[in-house]
């Protein structure tokens, strides 16, 4: 089978093939993704709706040229050709907090065939704040709580948030190239962090905000009542000032604020829990093969935060599996007399 036409396979072909399968064979889902990283994710995602009856295939959009990427799944490989047997599966991007405003943005959020994150990626689920606590257990071994991720990016988030409705807004009316979101990444960099006093970045990142809220300010000075349209279009959207984390731009929150902090809160329980060996009662043989079973078994900060899955209970992911158990539901091939 030619490129060429593996690349145009729509939704039919695979309808057709179940068909042919007959009536007890297990109906198979092709579901198409980003990336090789988004694999695991939406597998995680589809897998509880495995049954006797259905199971999901979760791969890339080309097996022949390995074409990648948000567009590639929604308009060269999918587009229109989506339906009952072949979804796509994204990130959300500002594809959920556009609304619409952009064709792009319509495909993600109207087609019943095409799931998206709601948070800004895959990344951010990774990063969501209840769950790094356990990534620091699974990194050092260590259970000792010295660092509340909640309270943090509550306040992180809060932070942001201001200038994080600029960046919405700069986006729905196409003023990106002012204020992009590279620009917004900027200000939100936690510089200067330190697990003894998280407290200093916080307010670095608060006066950082207001000086830069303050420019646009400056820049559209008629903007007012358009801020706060879209202030509360995302708070209906249920964005909170505490949530905003979860809708920045993934790879920035994963690399730029959480890896970081996750590693210097990982190297202060590292060193704690080396202290304890250090000090135990055992002889020094018994202490540095203590020592040596314990450095083995640590893992590195990034490899285990990229498979964290302790966001299955967030809000935002349950609501991301009804929308797949509402579109399972309407696409059940009907019973036919026996």
């Amino acid at each position: 089978m030619s490129s060429r036409l593996i690349d145009n396979i729509d939704s039919r072909y695979f309808e057709a093939a179940n068909a042919l399968r007959g009536k007890r064979a297990r109906r198979r889902i092709v579901a198409y993704v980003e990336s090789y990283d988004d694999i695991y994710f939406w597998r995680t995602v589809l897998s509880r709706f495995e049954d006797e009856k259905r199971y999901f295939e979760v791969m890339l959009p080309s097996k022949v040229n390995l074409t990648r990427g948000k567009k590639s799944v929604l308009m060269n490989f999918v587009g229109d050709h989506v339906g009952p047997d072949m979804i796509a599966c994204v990130d959300a991007d500002y594809d959920y907090l556009l609304q619409g405003v952009t064709e792009q943005s319509r495909r993600v959020i109207r087609s019943p065939y095409v799931f998206h994150t709601y948070v800004y990626a895959i990344e951010n689920y990774q990063c969501y704040a209840p769950s790094l606590h356990d990534v620091c257990v699974a990194v050092t071994l260590n259970d000792h709580r010295i660092f509340d991720f909640q309270e943090y990016f509550r306040q992180y988030s809060e932070a942001c948030f201001p200038l994080f409705v600029w960046s919405v807004w700069a986006y729905r009316t196409g003023h990106h190239g002012r204020f992009s979101l590279s620009d917004f990444n900027r200000v939100a960099d936690p510089g200067g962090f330190t697990v003894q006093n998280p407290q200093v970045s916080i307010e670095h990142m608060r006066r950082k905000v207001k000086t830069k809220v303050h420019e646009l300010q400056r820049q559209f000075p008629n903007n007012k009542e358009a801020y706060l349209k879209v202030k509360d279009d995302l708070l209906a959207l249920g964005i909170t000032p505490q949530t905003t984390y979860l809708y920045m731009q993934g790879h920035h929150l994963f690399d730029t604020v959480v890896a970081p902090i996750l590693t210097k809160v990982c190297n202060l329980l590292r060193q704690e829990r080396q202290t304890e060996i250090y000090r135990s009662q055992a002889h020094r043989t018994q202490k540095r093969n203590e020592m040596s079973c314990y450095e083995n078994s640590q893992q590195d900060v990034k490899s285990m935060l990229k498979k964290n899955t302790g966001y299955l209970q967030s809000e935002r992911f349950v609501q991301l599996q009804e929308d797949v158990r509402r579109y399972l539901e309407a696409s059940s091939p009907s019973r036919k007399p026996e």
